[in-house]
Parts: structure tokens; sequence; C-alpha cells
């Protein structure tokens, strides 16, 4: 014992510093307080780079801290995000056999019918943007959302508990089949680390139960039996992590060249049958309607941590008078034109034969789609970091340490952004992108590279 502890004192010493930081973070901390959340953001971040530089191939050591670092949220209320709500608002209308993608929950208020325990509770919690939409998260997010109303006994802190096992378990998943693929790709496998070790993945999906890490888990696992020529296999998986967030749709026209167009064709069909299956038995004449319109208001109606779109904002506003709701209207149709395009060039002009390629493409276009993006939540970088292990880039990283400073949003009273403490955010990220494509290595220099 005594011999373990000369030999690890100090990744000990540090991995207990980052408990208590954790512990503060999760119980003593309000989002208002911008100064606290960014000073205890950034030591986590300093702490675990130096815990994974003096450890990382101490696989045991990590993983139980790693575990250690969840469980202090355990019991805490999310403070950062209140979405959690509606996750078992939606969970309950299905427990009560109600569709939730056919009512908003202020419907369901004014018409009374239905009632449970925490209905009122959960009902005030949400935001006003939340109880006036239809649900927007897809049909196996809604399934996990029920169970956890199952488990939680029908409370609030019952399900909340429950939903954070869940997101527990799917980072064990992600932490598990990433090690593996990375041994696929002939990669050190303790770069899974920077994810299952990561203060943004920690605090967003543990702390604030965002349930990419279960969209994740599923992607990744899927990555690896295509990795194992398993491919057929894959695609239920795959279809499973399309149906908890949409985010892999985007990437099917990258596995063309990969798989060869005969098999590309079954892979998409397949993929697509299992999606049509888990939205049967929520389909109805109106959903698509209903869920079409709410999914577009995230390209059109919100703003919130962009980068490129700031920029044009500005000098649309400034220099053409133009009026702010009707540019991010006119702004988020064009930029679901221009992610399309993006993707179908890296699929039919890039070099894809290899499955590290391939990932490298998803990497390009999901920064593409961020970068441009009018709505950029600092948990949505958690997907990209996820896979971005798997290839030589590490921009998502800095981004994952860079993006907290997009929540002095909530330090103000009017939610107003500070474009200042942005523009050191993206002149990071994006330069360190840039660095990375042109500088570190000459073959990063073509991008169409195999």
């Amino acid at each position: 014992m005594q011999s373990y502890w000369r030999l690890h004192r100090y990744p000990i010493l540090f991995a207990v510093a980052c408990i208590l930081f954790y512990w503060s973070f999760a119980y003593n901390l309000v989002r208002t307080d911008f100064v606290k959340l960014f000073m205890l953001f950034g030591a986590l971040f300093y702490l675990t780079f130096k815990i994974i530089q003096f450890e990382k191939w101490n696989f045991k050591f990590l993983l139980v801290i790693g575990v250690l670092f969840r469980l202090v949220f355990l019991i805490a209320a999310p403070n950062l995000s209140q979405d959690f709500y509606r996750f078992i608002w939606d969970g309950e209308l299905i427990k009560n056999g109600i569709n939730p993608y056919l009512y908003t929950p202020d419907q369901i208020m004014e018409q009374g019918t239905v009632s449970f325990p925490s209905m009122m509770e959960l009902y005030e919690g949400m935001t006003n943007l939340n109880a006036r939409h239809y649900s927007n998260y897809p049909p196996v997010n809604q399934i996990l959302f029920a169970l956890a109303t199952i488990l939680g006994g029908g409370s609030v802190f019952g399900s909340t508990i429950a939903m954070r096992l869940m997101v527990i378990l799917a980072d064990l998943g992600v932490l598990y089949f990433g090690r593996k693929l990375l041994q696929n790709l002939n990669k050190a496998n303790h770069l899974a680390f920077w994810y299952f070790l990561n203060p943004l993945v920690i605090i967003e999906l543990t702390g604030n139960l965002h349930f990419e890490g279960v969209m994740l888990f599923f992607f990744i696992w899927a990555l690896y039996l295509i990795s194992k020529n398993k491919w057929l296999w894959a695609t239920p998986l795959y279809s499973i992590s399309i149906m908890v967030k949409l985010m892999p749709l985007m990437f099917l026209p990258l596995f063309l060249k990969y798989f060869g167009f005969k098999k590309s064709a079954a892979f998409y069909a397949l993929v697509v049958f299992g999606c049509a299956a888990l939205l049967l038995p929520f389909y109805s004449p109106v959903f698509i309607d209903n869920y079409s319109d709410t999914v577009g208001l995230w390209f059109s109606n919100f703003e919130f941590n962009a980068s490129i779109y700031n920029v044009v904002k500005k000098i649309a506003v400034t220099y053409y008078e133009a009026k702010p709701w009707e540019l991010i209207d006119s702004y988020g149709s064009i930029i679901q034109k221009v992610v399309i395009i993006v993707v179908l060039l890296l699929a039919f002009l890039r070099k894809s034969q290899k499955l590290e390629s391939v990932i490298t493409s998803m990497v390009f276009a999901m920064a593409c789609y961020y970068f441009l993006s009018s709505t950029v939540h600092p948990w949505y970088v958690v997907f990209l970091l996820g896979f971005a292990i798997f290839t030589d880039y590490r921009f998502p990283l800095v981004w994952s340490c860079t993006v907290v400073l997009s929540y002095y949003t909530y330090s103000n009273p009017d939610y107003k952004e500070n474009l200042w403490l942005l523009a050191i955010e993206y002149i990071l990220v994006i330069g360190f992108f840039i660095y990375e494509m042109i500088g570190s290595r000459p073959k990063k220099l073509y991008f169409f590279k195999k």
C-alpha cells in the first residue's frame, strides 16, 4: 500500500481534488455565478490533464476515478440545464398512455386529460419554450425517459437518479467499445480516457442529464462492429443511435466508398428500416408535422454560442439593416443546404477506403455544421469529441475546454451573450483546427488524402 502511494501519490491527490471540485460544482454552484463556474471548470481540466499524463496506461486507476467523479453527481439536481424536467414529463406521458409528440405541455395542462404526482413540479420547472412546443426527442430517448419514470417511482428525484445511472452506464459502454475500436485502428487505447475523464462529458452528461453519451455508445458500438466487418449487426445499433439523437443520420453518405455501392445500399436500407420500426409505435397522422416543426425551430429560431453566424449577423444588421428574426430564419435554411453539400462532397471526393478516413470525414462534417450553426450548446461538443479521438485531430478536445465561456450568457438576467468571450473560444478552436490541418504534420495539408 505504501509503495502504491509513493508511486501514485500525485495522481491520487489530483483525483481527490477533482472529487472536491465536482462536489462543489454539483451542490454549491448556480449557473449565474460564471466566475466560480469558470474557475472550477478550468481547475478540473488542468487536473484531469495531469492525471492522464501520469497514469495513461493505468486502466484500473483511470476507470475507478472516472466512475467516482460521476457518482459525485448521483443525488444532485442538474444545475446548468432545465431540460431534464421535459425528459421526465415526456416519460410520465408515455407511462400514462399519451403520445408526447401529439400534445405540448401547455395543451396538457389546459385540457386536464391526465394527472400524475409530479405534474406541477415538472411543468413549473421546464422553460416556457419547452412548455409551448411539442417534444423533439426521438423515440429511443422517449423509451428511456419512460423507463426512468417507472424506475424512479413517479418522483422527480427518483427519475433523475434513474436517468443518471443510464448515462453512466452508457459512458462505461463508450469506454469499453472505444478502447476496442482504438485497438482495431492501431491507436493507443488510453485515448478513450480523453472522453471518459473529460470534465465537459462528466458535467454535461452525468451532471446535467443530456443523452449525447447514450447516442455515442450505440454509435461507437456500431463503428466497432463495422471495423470487425460485422456491418450487418451494426445496422440496428446505428438505427438506435439515430433514434436517440438524429446526428448520426448526417454521416450515412460517408460510408459509400468504404462499403461500396451494393453493400452501402443494403446498409442504408437496414438502418432506415430500423429507424422506421422504432418510430412506428409513436406514429400518428399529425406526428410528422409536429415533429418537423419542432426540430425546424433549432435551425431557424435559436441563437446560442454561434461563431460564423454571429459574424454574418453583425455585418447584415450593421451594414444592410437586416432584421435579426428574418436573418436567422433564412440563415437556418441556407445552412441546412450547405451542410448537405459538404457531406456529399466528403462522401464522393474524399478517399474513404479505411474506416479511420470515414471517421475523419465525420469530424470535418460535424465541425462544419457546428461552425456554421446559430446554436451550439456545450453538450453538443461531446458527440464531436467522442468520435474525434479515433482520428489525429484534437481541436474538439480544445473546444471541450473553451466552450465553458459560452455559459457567461446565463450570468445576465437578459441572457445577453458576450461576443468577446465567444470570439476567444472560437479563435482558439478554429485556430487549432487550422494548425492541425496545415501546420503540425505535412500529411494533414491534403484534405482528400486517403
